[in-house]
């Protein structure tokens, strides 16, 4: 899986319409009109710039966390990763999207699809994490 890096993301987006009901993904509810309020992206996600950048994700690993290849994901940069996370991370200079596991002082980076094997940092290798990743956004139209 490789990683695309896309820049930070610009603050003051347009505001968009946030209904109080639920969506269903049968029929429609004829009461579906209730307009909550108006809400941002920036808000909903939690964007900060410029500690939240983009990421395009490339290749099939982190499909069983939901982020499939061609995916865009929002990394914040300025939180600590933490056992579990989803980072995106440099790996002896390879850019790559995983979930950080450390137990017992042994850190691995460990993909989300069992065709692909965990990748233990050893001794001399160089980790460096770039940030974690808060959410993901798919096209669906491709």
């Amino acid at each position: 899986m490789s990683v695309t890096l896309l820049g930070p993301i610009a603050s003051g987006g347009k505001s968009l319409p946030l209904y109080s009901c639920q969506v269903s993904a049968g029929f429609p509810s004829p009461a579906a009109d209730h307009l909550e309020k108006l809400i941002s992206l920036d808000e909903l996600f939690d964007i900060r710039a410029p500690h939240v950048y983009l990421a395009k994700i490339l290749g099939d690993s982190m499909q069983g966390a939901g982020i499939f290849s061609g995916d865009l994901v929002i990394v914040d940069r300025s939180k600590t990763a933490r056992h579990g996370d989803i980072v995106i991370a440099a790996l002896n200079t390879e850019c790559v999207c995983k979930r950080l596991h450390k137990r017992d002082g042994q850190v691995v980076l460990m993909a989300e699809n069992p065709k692909f094997p965990p990748r233990y940092v050893m001794e001399g290798d160089e980790l460096v994490i770039w940030g974690v990743v808060n959410y993901s956004v798919r096209d669906h139209e491709r």
